[in-house]
């Protein structure tokens, strides 16, 4: 008899891991976010899990509040709840509820990053390495007992995306190791050392905005941490332009304001910043198309933009 299993997650971050549980085990159900109203026709989107729920012929739930909308969920016949980026605190009625308890894919090494944007924050607070941890959960956010991670390196290389599809792969493969030993007792599950804990709040429209005041460092993570969504901007001209990709110069350009750009590259725009210079080299201007600076600058002079300032 496979494990019951019922699944709660939201964003793409989570398609791997119900995956791996639909191969595995029998999901019983799913519950999810309520789904959006995107764009202006406000058409209906369903979130990356009801997607995958459907294709598989898997019961949908979708609580506004799952606080005081969970009463279906305790007549399901359940062993395990698992939860992988769902988006709301799950009450203890539901933590208590199956047999091997309620467990949780959390993509950061707790202590260290508990919160909604962990991937996002490991990258822009320049954190060496990350990983992925399978927790017991509790009412508290993040907080309960520790029973396997994993590690990675962060690369200069990797940005959210990267980061993200590697986390969500690795998290994968490490729940599906732990399951059993959750299942066999095999397990001496560790309490979170509270003195260690950082927060990963979601991201604010604020952090989004590049600060060329700030170091080459600090700017480089900040793009990189937040490509492709949201987006890092700054405002050229007083018109917003997205930043996606850059690196970092060994030029410093002491004469100029922090913010001006003060030379172009083959494949980039280069600006002043605290420290240096950092080379932005995938952009979107307002109203145009997300590209490289490149192929920007085979159709337009760059050099009109030398001596212009980004705020």
């Amino acid at each position: 008899m496979k494990l019951k299993i019922l699944f709660m997650g939201t964003p793409e971050f989570s398609v791997n891991v119900l995956n791996g549980l639909i191969e595995n085990y029998d999901v019983v159900g799913v519950v999810t976010q309520p789904d959006k109203e995107v764009g202006r026709k406000k058409e209906i989107k369903f979130s990356p899990i009801k997607e995958v729920a459907l294709e598989n012929n898997i019961p949908v739930f979708q609580p506004v509040n799952i606080k005081e909308e969970y009463d279906d969920l305790l007549e399901l016949d359940v062993d395990m709840i698992v939860t992988c980026a769902y988006g709301q605190i799950i009450p203890k009625e539901l933590l208590d509820f199956p047999k091997y308890g309620c467990i949780n894919v959390h993509a950061s090494l707790l202590p260290k990053l508990r919160g909604g944007a962990p991937i996002h924050k490991a990258i822009i607070n320049n954190y060496p390495r990350t990983g992925v941890t399978i927790m017991y959960m509790v009412e508290k956010m993040d907080a309960g007992d520790i029973i396997s991670q994993v590690e990675t390196e962060i690369l200069p290389s990797d940005n959210l995306e990267s980061l993200h599809d590697r986390l969500s792969v690795l998290g994968t493969k490490l729940l599906l190791e732990t399951i059993p030993k959750i299942v066999s007792g095999d397990i001496n599950p560790i309490k979170q050392d509270e003195s260690e804990v950082t927060y990963a709040w979601n991201i604010t429209r604020e952090e989004e905005h590049i600060d060329f005041n700030k170091s080459v460092i600090e700017i480089f993570n900040q793009i990189r941490g937040l490509s492709p969504v949201p987006g890092a901007y700054a405002l050229l001209d007083n018109e917003v332009v997205k930043i996606y990709a850059s690196r970092i110069s060994e030029s410093f350009f002491a004469t100029l304001e922090n913010g001006e750009i003060g030379k172009i590259y083959k494949d980039g725009i280069g600006v002043s910043c605290k420290d240096g210079e950092i080379i932005i080299t995938e952009i979107q201007f307002a109203g145009k198309k997300r590209m490289k600076v490149s192929d920007y600058l085979n159709g337009s002079d760059g050099t009109k933009l030398i001596g212009k300032i980004f705020k």
